[in-house]
Parts: C-alpha cells; structure tokens; sequence
C-alpha cells in the first residue's frame, strides 16, 4: 500500500518587531544603537532559554560586550573571534532571557536564520504553511508586542535588501553621498551611520552589487549599445 503525500502550499511572511523589555538582545541594542547584532544560529530551550551563535558589528564593540556580559538573561558568552570590524561569540540565555517570543511557540513557527536586531528591532522571515501562518498573524495582533507585517503571500520574494541594508542605502541618498559633487564624504557619513570607514565601504559595495545584480538586465534592454 502506498501513502499518499499532502501537498502544502507554503506562506512567506516577513514580520518587523519591537522586542520587548526583558528580551536580552533587544534590552543590549537599545544601549548600544549603533551595533547590528546578526543571530547566525538559534537554538530556543523551555522556559525562554536558549544557546546562540551571534556577531556584532559596529562602534565600541568592547562596550557592547561588557553591557552583554553584564545582562542578566545572559548565563555564559564564548567570545571565538573578535577584530576591528566584529565579534563572533556564543551566548547562553537563561530563563526568562528572550529567544523566541510567546507568539511564535503558540503558533510553532521559527524564523529563518540568520536575522539581524538593531535598536531593539528585529525582522523575521517565515516560510511556513497558510495555517501556521495566520496563528501566527492572529497570535502576534493579541499580543501586546509592537509589530509590523512586512509581505505575506504564497511566493518566496525575498527583499533586495536587509533592514540594516536599506538603512545604510537611505543614508546615502539623504546625505548626498551620490550626487555629483558628493554632499558628504565617506569618513562623515560614517560617523553619521555610527560604523568604521572600512565597514561602510564594505557595507556601501554588497548594497551596489545586489542593485547591479537586480536591475542589469533592465539597463541593457534600456539602453541599447547599437
């Protein structure tokens, strides 16, 4: 006898949010505003623990350590590789720390990794089936957690940028870094996004090159050599 196999058709849902007092990775990038912290890999526990495998990247990045090492949902950090650029460590998360919000253990969904929390904000991306996807929606609209609905549909599109991306980008238009002459330098508008020089110039050509990437067949067909 064979078994017959269901096909579910899967949701995309990106969903922005605020996270709450008490969660340790909003609680240290609201101190630290100026640090991108990028949760590479999550493993939630029972009663809010959790382990997980994180970099930061930013300003003052000694401080920012010492505001993780001193919160208290933070049991134990494992420092692996720190420059002038970043750190990668690993963070133990005690109970009541933070990990997956109530919304999201109701409705059994888990994010998709990695995801960068800026300013206490966080943008998740799901890929999940059209039930768990509206538990979710309806789960995070009784709640009392700030949140925005970014996209929800059946096609996985996935954003041309990353939040921390899109920042940068605007940045640069509003400062005038690409117009001709630039309004601001390089190093100033470093200082005004809160990142090393070097950083930004990384951070400025990834942004170039999905932009290049995402609309060269365009310029080609609008602008043709002959």
């Amino acid at each position: 006898m064979v078994n017959a196999v269901l096909s579910v058709e899967m949701q995309h849902l990106i969903v922005r949010i605020r996270l709450p007092e008490g969660h340790w990775a909003g609680d240290v990038t609201r101190v630290h505003h100026h640090v991108t912290l990028r949760i590479n890999e999550h493993m939630p526990l029972p009663h809010g623990k959790g382990v997980a495998q994180a970099e930061a990247f930013g300003l003052r990045l000694d401080e920012f350590l010492d505001t993780l090492s001193q919160n208290p949902a933070i049991t134990e950090i494992t420092p692996f590789e720190t420059s002038r650029e970043g750190v990668e460590f690993s963070v133990n998360i005690g109970r009541g720390g933070g990990g997956f919000l109530r919304p999201l253990m109701d409705a059994g969904v888990t994010p998709r990794t990695p995801f960068e929390v800026r300013d206490g904000w966080v943008e998740w991306d799901f890929a999940t089936d059209q039930e768990h996807a509206k538990k979710l929606v309806n789960a995070l609209k009784e709640s009392d957690i700030i949140h925005r609905i970014i996209s929800f549909s059946k096609k996985n599109t996935p954003r041309l940028l990353t939040l921390r991306q899109r920042e940068v980008f605007d940045a640069c238009v509003l400062h005038g870094y690409y117009e001709t002459p630039r309004r601001i330098t390089l190093t100033e508008l470093a200082g005004v996004i809160g990142v090393s020089k070097s950083t930004l110039c990384e951070m400025i050509h990834l942004i170039e090159k999905h932009i290049v990437s995402e609309f060269a067949d365009s310029v080609r067909h609008s602008s043709p050599h002959e």
